[in-house]
């Protein structure tokens, strides 16, 4: 038997046992990456496996490789939307946050392993950022549901804190092994880091999304491997610069996946098993990279420097900045406590082993450590502090599934499949008395194993199966009306125009939106409209009822055709359903 069968079979365990772990992980409440990193463990020299791995710059080109891919799918999934929204709490958190974090850390670290204070500050640097890996692993996969504004707050700090923490521990290695000038040489490195990171990012991909809609490739297999192409060459070019490439990769996937691609859809699917794959190999090969005795040399001192990370430095550092921005306390106290350490710490502990710095291990070790109790701790009790704050909403409002059509740009069209809950407003209502978004085409329509021609007089029960043709843009709107088990009071109501035909009754718009538009359920927009405006009505003109603003799109032969409805305000949702 040649050795690369051994190997290949020792990874298929390896693999198998970590998938296995993560069903694992809802159940028991614990983070995934600490069972992937235990996994390791056990399978190491020292556990039960006995597999021997003494090979740090391996474990380095693999841990950045995973985690780059985790990045860019972090960024394909982040909407743009909620980037605008926390962009200057979340920048101050990755920049100004990271370093005060670190310096705290660092000092206290110092003083209790006794370690000059350079040396310190370097441990500190090295656990000063939050880990994207587990935080999009509990934020999105856990049973816990937190605000928009919140859950965005914590996504892209973590995805874009990366560079400082790399920045500092690079420059102070470079001071510490190459006798770098503190001041203009750190100054010029963060300025490379973040700026040519961001950069390239930006450049690699706009460019990505032109190139991957007006392409013809031979199977559409191969889109989404070429976007997965696209991202590596962002954080290639920028890493090659002398800027972040995790920056740079994270930055790639914001553009490519806040843009309509070809095959969008598998193209999303094969970069989420992509990003879990490269969870499963990073945390376990790092795993491996530990000799668990070495562990209990230092879990006092370990003990101390994480209270202190997790109490003290954190804490410190986000307060202030989130205060700025009127966060309430309890929110600052949520972001406070969801500091988790993952991955990036262990992978910036193996720079000092790389670069031959005299006690390199012990830093190695003592990082581990905090990020074990970090990761244990902070990841199996987030849940219960969300709700303990009060921070918890209702699940958000998801279609069942989402049926690609395998067209390239020319059909901006998705077919999605809806699966009808108890709560769902379409439930006992004749598809006739559903003001459905203009344009919006039910397909088909099954119930157990019969298909119901859709036509105005069906009728919608609960556990109906729904085949929903609709513009991506619509799709909010179309959520709000079919979606299984979204709660009325939690969905943030789309902030776009909902276009409906002239023929809706005000009835029909209170019972899909929730929104009251005048006493007399039974009228109709284009009457509506008529009887309220001054003048006959012409395309342009508005009605302003409240917070909502009516707007005539189109009129044929003096009658109405299109309403935009605008200006909707989530306080306009009904707490409960109306009948």
């Amino acid at each position: 038997m040649f050795q690369v069968d051994q190997l290949i079979l020792m990874a298929a365990i390896l693999l198998l046992i970590g998938i296995i772990s993560s069903k694992l992980s809802a159940r028991l409440g614990m983070p995934v990456l600490v069972l992937f990193l235990g996994t390791g463990m056990l399978a190491g020299e020292a556990g039960i496996g006995g597999i021997s791995f003494d090979n740090p710059i391996l474990a380095h080109a693999l841990g950045t490789l995973a985690l780059a891919m985790i990045l860019f799918d972090g960024g394909l999934q982040t909407p743009m939307a909620s980037i605008r929204m926390v962009w200057k709490p979340a920048s101050l958190l990755a920049t100004a946050g990271v370093l005060i974090t670190s310096m705290i850390t660092g000092a206290a670290a110092a003083y209790i392993l006794n370690l000059p204070l350079l040396d310190g500050l370097l441990l500190g640097a090295i656990v000063g950022s939050t880990d994207a890996a587990a935080v999009f692993s509990l934020l999105r996969n856990a049973d816990i549901h937190i605000n928009k504004r919140l859950k965005s707050t914590l996504e892209i700090e973590s995805a874009s804190n990366d560079p400082m923490a790399i920045f500092l521990t690079i420059g102070l290695l470079e001071v510490l092994v190459n006798d770098m000038p503190l001041g203009v040489g750190l100054l010029k490195l963060f300025v490379m880091q973040i700026g040519v990171g961001g950069v390239v990012g930006l450049l690699v991909g706009w460019a990505s999304v032109q190139i991957i809609n007006r392409i013809q490739l031979v199977t559409s297999g191969l889109y989404p491997v070429l976007v997965a192409a696209c991202g590596l060459f962002a954080f290639g070019v920028a890493a090659n610069l002398g800027g972040s490439g995790f920056l740079a990769i994270f930055v790639a996937g914001v553009m490519i996946g806040n843009r309509r691609i070809a095959f969008q859809r598998s193209t999303f699917l094969f970069h989420d098993g992509l990003a879990w794959m490269s969870q499963i190999v990073m945390f376990v090969v790092l795993g491996l990279l530990i000799n668990p005795m070495s562990l209990l040399d230092v879990w006092l001192e370990g003990l101390m420097i994480a209270a202190i990370l997790i109490l003290v430095a954190r804490p410190l550092a986000v307060t202030p900045i989130l205060k700025m921005f009127g966060f309430t306390n309890r929110e600052t106290g949520l972001v406070a406590w969801v500091g988790l350490r993952g991955s990036v710490p262990i992978i910036l502990a193996i720079f000092p082993l790389i670069f031959g710095l005299e006690g390199a291990e012990l830093i190695f070790n003592v990082v581990f450590f905090v990020v074990l109790i970090s990761a244990t701790l902070q990841g199996t009790t987030l849940p219960y502090v969300a709700r303990k704050l009060g921070l918890t909403v209702a699940p958000p409002i998801v279609p069942a599934a989402s049926l690609e059509i395998t067209a390239l740009e020319d059909v901006d069209a998705d077919i999605v499949e809806y699966r009808l809950g108890d709560t769902a407003r379409a439930v006992n209502r004749r598809l006739s008395q559903i003001a459905l978004p203009d344009g919006t085409v039910v397909a088909m329509i099954t119930r157990g194993k019969d298909v119901i021609p859709p036509r105005g007089s069906t009728l919608l029960q609960a556990g109906d199966h729904l085949f929903v043709v609709l513009r991506p843009d619509i799709r909010p709107f179309v959520n709000y009306v079919f979606a299984e088990g979204a709660s009325i009071t939690s969905g943030e109501f789309p902030d776009q125009t909902l276009r409906l035909k002239g023929s809706t009754s005000v009835g029909e718009v209170l019972h899909s939106y929730g929104l009251t538009l005048d006493d007399d359920m039974t009228c109709t927009l284009d009457k509506l409209l008529h009887e309220r405006l001054p003048d006959s009505p012409s395309e342009g003109d508005e009605l302003v009822l409240g917070d909502v603003t009516l707007s005539v799109l189109g009129v044929l032969e003096g009658r109405i055709t299109t309403i935009g409805v605008t200006n909707i305000q989530p306080a306009l949702v009904p707490t409960n359903m109306p009948g």
